[in-house]
């Protein structure tokens, strides 16, 4: 899907972002659906903030979740409909930096390192993953030397695919994942979410706040590349302060041909350890 292009709204469907969002803010359907992936019982779910934007002082991108919720274990989970086929190393950095992203978010408070909550951060993806067909992959830090020592940092990143072909899966979670892929079925958490999809697609006012919602992403994603581009001019116009400083170009010579005042061409050396030529 094109940046410039908002698809129709008759289009849209389970795994398209607002529909995800927007099925996945019902806390039975979403509780349901991490018991079935996770294999657990969860009692009760709270929503830390709907649709969480994080973004901290130090990390320049901000991380836009999807579904950002809490059980009454205090495990944190982030869930994430990834549409966008992506290769393997870049969508394991991406849960990296939702990581990082998550973990500031919930020190913030003044929380102590020891107080970081348990985390599971879950990818669904409509592609195959790791060269491999396996639907479900569950990754955590243990020692190469000994992996049956594991790192107690209570964070564990799980990747799901719809393209799987082995029996990895239960098969209501093998219906789920074949309703993303736009397979139909008789099963009943399917046909509960099918329905709640069809019954966001009725309404009016949310086809008119879809357009909104997407109006905004838009804009956002023009706002992302005007920072992005400022950011690299100046990266640039570093270099060259840096490459004359360096070859002791006079500071006001610096100032009168780049147009730039001597302040902050002097703070430029400074941070980069370069003494400024009088």
């Amino acid at each position: 899907m094109s940046d410039n292009r908002i698809k129709p709204w008759e289009e849209l469907t389970f795994k398209d972002d607002y529909i995800f969002k927007k099925v996945m803010s019902d806390k039975r359907l979403c509780k349901k659906l991490l018991e079935k992936l996770l294999r657990i019982k969860i009692r009760d779910l709270k929503f830390l903030e709907e649709e969480k934007s994080l973004k901290s002082t130090y990390i320049s991108k901000g991380v836009r979740l999807d579904v950002y919720v809490e059980d009454d274990k205090k495990t944190v989970y982030d869930v994430e409909m990834q549409v966008r086929n992506l290769s393997d190393e870049e969508i394991s950095k991406r849960t990296r930096y939702y990581q990082a992203a998550i973990d500031t978010d919930l020190l913030s408070a003044g929380a102590l390192y020891s107080e970081l909550k348990q985390t599971i951060i879950i990818f669904i993806c409509p592609f195959a993953l790791f060269n491999s067909n396996r639907h479900i992959y569950t990754f955590k830090n243990v020692c190469l030397e000994d992996n049956r020592i594991k790192m107690k940092d209570g964070a564990t990143k799980i990747f799901i695919s719809t393209k799987g072909n082995i029996d990895d899966v239960s098969p209501d979670v093998k219906a789920f994942l074949d309703y993303i892929d736009g397979v139909s079925s008789n099963d009943e958490f399917v046909s509960e979410i099918d329905r709640a999809v069809e019954n966001i697609k009725s309404k009016e006012s949310e086809r008119l706040s879809y357009m909104t919602y997407e109006m905004k992403m838009m804009e956002e994603r023009e706002e992302g590349r005007k920072e992005g581009r400022k950011e690299g001019i100046e990266e640039k116009e570093n270099a060259v302060i840096l490459a004359m400083l360096r070859e002791n170009t006079p500071l006001d010579f610096i100032s009168k041909i780049l147009n730039l005042p001597a302040t902050r061409i002097s703070e430029i050396g400074r941070l980069h350890g370069v003494i400024c030529a009088k």
